[in-house]
């Protein structure tokens, strides 16, 4: 994800580090979840959602609700990040996850799940849901995660216009009510991974009678179900789901309450009129600390930010001044600084809440040693002209890049700085059209906790977010390997070796990866804040 093509960091995190009356919806009060209700109701922070479709979500708001609305395939643990399924999690809807060949992968499904309507969760849900996130006439956000499935060039639509050949993936087919295959175009060991991803989650046959009725109040197969429609820029009420398939919800219902500014939402939370906020503004943090105590809550998330090198610039070809740039920047000292030490340096590609990371396998080059920074400028010719700092706009990057200009200033000389700052868009179009002129800004946030998803996206030849112009044959080589190993975990090794290519090749910066910081009201308890920076409001208690 550059703060990217997949799970999108909301404007409050980024500040931070970001009626369906035709189909109905059934109580299910006849029950058959796992006991464990206390009831009660809180709320939680959230922005607007750009969508509640799954196959179309793929931004921090969105997701927070459906996390709450739907259970996955495959689930993780809100400490580790381990994937969970079968007897391991409770609330993960597959039972088990199979291949001989990491390309043909058979889905076993449990069996007694249903949605908020009373439709099985079966395999055709599935099918259903990973089609309609292909097919491109939809134009769902999310269709890429299905790109590498047997049949999915199938359902784009020629260039040219008109229709695609066909409306289903080859590569997909139901066995039974329980079980689907899976056939992908090339290996690739991670698969039970991504399936953990909003985009993979099922749909039921009622999203097909009216998807965008079903958008204003999505029908899940999570531990909430929809009360009421999505009431736009004002909130979004959940209940608890008495037929849920897995353990159930603490709570009776949660309010997930919508704010356009972050700051309006932490003094509500300080006021007692929000309960849980996981963006507490970087300004404030001090003062969630002395205000919420053993309340306030600090983890690592998946965020990771770099500055990018324009690879497709002559004047950036030359290691050394990558390297030279890179070690010239006291990461330390803006962190501190500038967001009050909310964020931990970067000595690697890979998040440290991803299984294979590593502390520092980066070294020299991305430590703080300004007289080496300067001997490695020297002898790479300096640089010529003006050096132009890259970010988009309205996110709180201007004080940061002004701490990296002043100290490329006084470290290596360089006087002519200036900076470049666009809307959002317009900046992504420019860098995919090569046309920024100097190191730029962008983030990444984890869609699954694998390092390929930190390193195949960024930094493969053909990357849907290699905004550098980065290749190395060896490095693609080595994603290759590690995609085509015989389980998740045997394709570390491989990650690792592509990653010490990378930081040798320094195509970008690393600088800080993020932080959690959250906070919540003494009427509720047991607040946990997973990797993906998602509240699990099932697990959430009400004791005010």
């Amino acid at each position: 994800m550059r703060t990217h093509r997949g799970l999108r960091l909301s404007a409050g995190l980024v500040a931070a580090a970001m009626l369906l009356t035709a189909c109905g919806q059934d109580s299910g009060d006849d029950g058959g979840s796992t006991s464990g209700a206390s009831g009660g109701g809180f709320s939680v922070y959230v922005c607007e959602p750009e969508h509640l479709v799954p196959q179309n979500t793929n931004e921090t708001c969105g997701a927070e609700v459906l996390n709450a609305l739907f259970t996955p395939l495959v689930n993780f643990d809100p400490e580790t990040s381990d994937p969970l399924w079968g007897e391991d999690s409770d609330d993960a809807v597959a039972a088990s996850v199979e291949s001989e060949d990491q390309q043909n992968w058979t889905i076993t499904l449990k069996e007694g799940w249903t949605f908020h309507n009373g439709e099985p969760v079966d395999a055709a849900s599935y099918v259903r849901a990973w089609n309609a996130g292909a097919y491109s006439p939809n134009a769902y956000g999310n269709s890429y995660f299905f790109e590498n499935i047997v049949g999915y060039d199938d359902l784009q639509a020629p260039e040219g216009g008109g229709e695609p050949k066909a409306t289903e993936m080859s590569g997909l087919k139901v066995v039974d009510d329980q079980t689907f295959t899976v056939e992908l175009k090339a290996p690739f060991s991670q698969f039970p991974l991504t399936i953990g991803y909003t985009a993979f989650y099922p749909l039921p046959k009622a999203y097909e009678d009216d998807p965008k009725a079903f958008e204003e109040q999505p029908i899940g197969n999570g531990p909430f179900q929809m009360d009421g429609s999505w009431e736009h820029n004002q909130q979004i009420k959940v209940k608890r789901y008495e037929n849920y398939g897995g353990e159930a919800a603490k709570a009776d219902e949660v309010t997930f309450a919508i704010y356009s500014d972050v700051n309006t939402a932490y003094n509500d939370l300080l006021a007692g009129n929000l309960d849980v906020m996981d963006a507490v503004p970087p300004e404030r943090i001090a003062d969630a600390k002395a205000q919420f105590g053993d309340r306030f809550i600090e983890r690592p998330s998946s965020s990771f930010t770099y500055v990018g090198y324009p690879l497709y610039d002559p004047a950036f070809q030359d290691v050394r001044l990558r390297k030279a740039i890179s070690m010239a920047i006291d990461r330390e000292a803006i962190i501190k600084a500038i967001f009050n030490g909310s964020f931990t340096p970067a000595k690697s590609l890979v998040s440290p809440v991803v299984a294979g990371s590593r502390g520092d396998p980066c070294g020299e080059a991305c430590s703080y040693n300004p007289e080496k920074a300067k001997e490695l400028f020297d002898a790479a010719g300096g640089y010529d002209g003006t050096l132009t700092l890259w970010f988009n706009s309205g996110a709180g990057h201007e004080a940061w890049m002004e701490s990296v200009s002043n100290q490329l200033r006084s470290n290596l000389g360089i006087e002519n700085i200036k900076f470049k700052s666009l809307e959002f868009a317009e900046y992504l179009a420019l860098l995919d059209a090569e046309k920024v002129t100097g190191p730029f800004r962008l983030g990444w946030v984890m869609d699954y906790p694998s390092p390929q998803n930190y390193l195949e996206p960024i930094y493969s030849t053909s990357g849907s977010s290699n905004n550098f112009g980065y290749s190395n044959k060896k490095v693609d080589a080595l994603i290759e390997k590690g995609n085509a190993a015989e389980t998740v975990e045997a394709g570390i090794e491989f990650y690792q070796q592509a990653e010490d290519l990378i930081l040798a090749d320094m195509p970008n910066i690393p600088m800080w990866f993020g932080q959690v910081q959250a906070a919540h009201t003494e009427n509720v308890e047991n607040v946990v804040i997973d990797a993906f920076t998602r509240v699990n409001v099932s697990d959430i208690e009400v004791v005010g």
